[in-house]
């Protein structure tokens, strides 16, 4: 017998355990026990091809519709082509040097077929699949698949590991594995009606029926949900202890006349949010607010009124951005919004004055030790900075506040040290802006600690901005009709962006223009690079415009330079990354060309794209692609396309990704916490688990007093997914 903390190889061998730990990073009995079926197969259903994503690793159960071997024509040796179909749509599966009367299956009868997806000639097929017959009993290979009476579970799989042979591996183990303790109190379980842990983690691999699953299926989504909302209930418990500098407001002060010299009126939520924050900040607890909102939608004026206050209070305030182009452009803007009083010290400074400290990593030496006396005198009430803001060099003479744009883009451990900037017992009040909107669920779980606020208003001003899906598989006249588009923006007096996914420094792959080569690859060319389609655009469809390049390995001063131009119509088209997918402001840009768009994120796409029409003009943003229409990725294109709301992308932008890296498993370097809840899916169930964990943690904060929970939460939700759920 075994039990959850016991090697794997006890329970299968030192060389499957070897293969597992390699293959899926799976070491112990309770890492294969918690590593759940992705979904479940029906022996008379088969699995919708069209679900596939290309460079996933599927495995499908479809029938073979044709099986044909020919010569390659440009190289030696043969391939089988084998079409499968799940009864609408089919997928070519291609086998190279491999004859026809080594294929095990049948026409007409079914098999599982496991392989990556890739594209070739913009058609999805898998190549070299692994493949299982299940309607022959006497192979040997489909000894895993006739094990299963009803449902055969499908797993998360690799190149040398296939969903049966898991699934074999996981019964083994399962048949050896001692009765496994209920982290759940009895009582707790009992008031929710919720079957055992035991019970459950046999049932989620080896339940007969749908009904089993479920029941499965809601006990362990219980545990997460309970897991994280416990974490996320201490952090609040303990941060109630914590003192931060008090910041009340003032009827004088740079607050107050900033306020007084605005052009414009505030919107109805800039003026609920900004009250808000205030209350907030007179506090003598640390502030910790959320506030997203779409791109324009006035952020940055709620964030500097909210600066303004602690600088009244005769505290300081930081201002983290993620590139020296953001906050070099952030320094620029506040220094226009507020004019005069950003002229501390200087001829002509109001009377309330403060002063902008911008420090980056490339500033010169003298402006860099210039920048750190302004800050660690207490001279410069608003810092603006990278990264290089929490080097500890850097001191503050009283940090209040601290403002990070755009969270995702930092790490974990970059924003929790600088908030540690106001001393050892106290902690600034903080303030995390996004331009992603997040589901009301999602901030919820992840942002628990965290009290948000969305700004849904767009100010007066901000024009509408179309959106179109460029197939240039299928309509290749289309990409030459976009830079007509372009031309045409620019003929009007207006300016455009081409955005594409890399600089051009990498070697392209060898292509082989007859068959599609025996590799691990996708089978996608490389990304395209902004050096070769500046190049290319410049002696071509673009010819005779003022073009100019950026990315990020610019040196600062060429990236300032060329941004600059940009915004005073010295140049018509800038040629970029995603360097520009933040805080660059050209009220005259009125065009985007996102190429490749399908290598990008919902989120990215959302964030692109409002980069145009932000002036008079309306504006028109691109989505060049060479996936085939039908698949998931073409399906995500559309969805930008069809839609402004950020809110409701967010909602699409989750649906496609890995829910488990929002708990910070890309950052730690571990596996997903979340493995079955889904944040969208489980409301109801996050909101109990929220309510159930403030009880019990408010009978025992530290859950001493349940010995089953503490080991729950330490298994679940890691110590670094702990700190990373307190520090975004």
């Amino acid at each position: 017998m075994v039990s959850m903390d016991d090697k794997l190889e006890l329970a299968v061998g030192a060389k499957t355990a070897k293969a597992l730990a390699g293959a899926l990073d799976l070491h112990t009995v309770g890492d294969l026990a918690h590593y759940y079926p992705r979904r479940y197969a029906e022996r008379g259903e088969l699995t919708d091809i069209a679900g596939l994503e290309l460079g996933e690793h599927a495995t499908v159960l479809a029938r073979v519709k044709s099986v044909n071997e020919r010569r390659m024509r440009q190289r030696r040796g043969t391939i089988l082509e084998v079409v499968i179909t799940d009864g609408s749509r089919t997928l070519e599966c291609k086998f190279f040097n491999f004859r026809q009367f080594q294929f095990r299956v049948p026409v007409g009868s079914s098999a599982l077929f496991a392989g990556k997806v890739s594209i070739y000639r913009n058609k999805l097929q898998l190549t070299n699949p692994d493949y299982s017959p299940v309607d022959d009993e006497n192979e040997d290979a489909a000894d895993a698949i006739d094990d299963f009476v009803g449902l055969i579970p499908v797993y998360p799989a690799a190149a040398k590991v296939q969903s049966w042979q898991i699934g074999k591996c996981v019964r083994q183990t399962l048949e050896m594995l001692d009765t496994v303790e209920d982290p759940l109190p009895e009582q707790l379980r009992g008031r929710h009606e919720y079957v055992g842990y035991d019970e459950a983690i046999r049932a989620i691999h080896l339940a007969k029926d749908w009904a089993g699953v479920q029941l499965a299926r809601n006990r362990l989504k219980w545990g997460e949900a309970l897991a994280v909302q416990l974490a996320l209930a201490q952090r609040r418990h303990a941060a109630v202890a914590r003192p931060a500098p008090v910041c009340e407001r003032r009827a004088d002060g740079i607050g107050a006349e900033f306020d007084q010299r605005l052009p414009f009126t505030l919107t109805e939520g800039q003026r609920e949010v900004g009250e808000a924050i205030a209350v907030d900040l007179a506090k003598e607890h640390p502030m910790n607010r959320l506030l997203q909102g779409e791109v324009g939608s006035g952020k940055t004026i709620v964030a500097l009124r909210a600066m303004l206050q602690v600088v009244a209070a005769g505290r300081q305030t930081a201002l983290l951005a993620p590139t020296e182009v953001l906050a070099a452009q952030h320094a620029r803007s506040l220094a226009t919004l507020l004019g005069d009083l950003a002229q501390a010290g200087e001829l002509g400074g109001a009377e309330h004055a403060t002063r902008i400290a911008l420090l980056t990593g490339s500033l010169p030496a003298a402006q860099r030790k210039q920048a750190m006396l302004d800050v660690v005198s207490g001279a410069a009430g608003i810092v603006v900075g990278t990264h290089a803001l929490i080097q500890d060099k850097v001191e503050f003479a009283d940090l209040g506040l601290v403002v990070v744009d755009e969270q995702h883009r930092f790490g974990v451990e970059q924003r929790d040290a600088l908030r540690t900037r106001a001393g050892e017992n106290a902690s600034p009040h903080v303030l995390v802006m996004t331009a992603t909107p997040i589901p009301r669920t999602v901030a919820m779980t992840v942002y628990g600690d965290l009290e948000t606020s969305s700004l849904r208003e767009l100010p007066a001003g901000r024009s509408p901005i179309s959106s179109s899906v460029v197939p240039v598989a299928e309509k290749p006249a289309w990409l030459e009709r976009a830079w007509q588009r372009v031309r045409e923006e620019v003929a009007a007096g207006h300016q455009a962006y081409i955005v594409c996914p890399r600089i051009g420094e990498q070697q392209s792959a060898d292509e082989d223009v007859d068959e599609a080569l025996e590799s691990d690859s996708d089978g996608r060319r490389p990304p395209l690079a902004v050096l070769e389609v500046h190049e290319e655009l410049a002696a071509g469809p673009l010819s005779g415009l003022r073009l100019a390049v950026l990315h990020g390995r610019l040196p600062a001063d060429e990236k300032d330079a060329v941004m600059r131009a940009f915004a005073a119509g010295e140049l018509d088209v800038v040629v970029a990354t995603t360097v520009v997918e933040v805080g660059v402001d050209v009220p005259n840009a009125t065009a985007m060309v996102i190429m490749d768009a399908d290598r990008f994120g919902v989120s990215q796409l959302h964030q692109l794209r409002g980069r145009v029409g932000r002036g008079s003009a309306p504006g028109v943003c691109l989505l060049v692609t060479e996936m085939p229409a039908g698949t998931a990725t073409r399906d995500r294109l559309d969805a930008v396309a069809s839609t402004l709301d950020g809110f409701e992308l967010a909602r699409v932008d989750l649906e496609m990704r890995r829910e488990g890296d929002i708990l910070g498993a890309s950052q730690s370097g571990r596996q997903s916490a979340l493995k079955l809840l889904s944040l969208l899916r489980d409301e109801d169930l996050i909101a109990a688990a929220r309510v159930e964990a403030q009880r019990l943690v408010g009978m025992a904060p530290d859950l001493r007093e349940f010995p089953g929970l503490r080991r729950m939460v330490g298994s679940l939700v890691s110590d670094s997914r702990a700190e990373y759920l307190e520090k975004v």
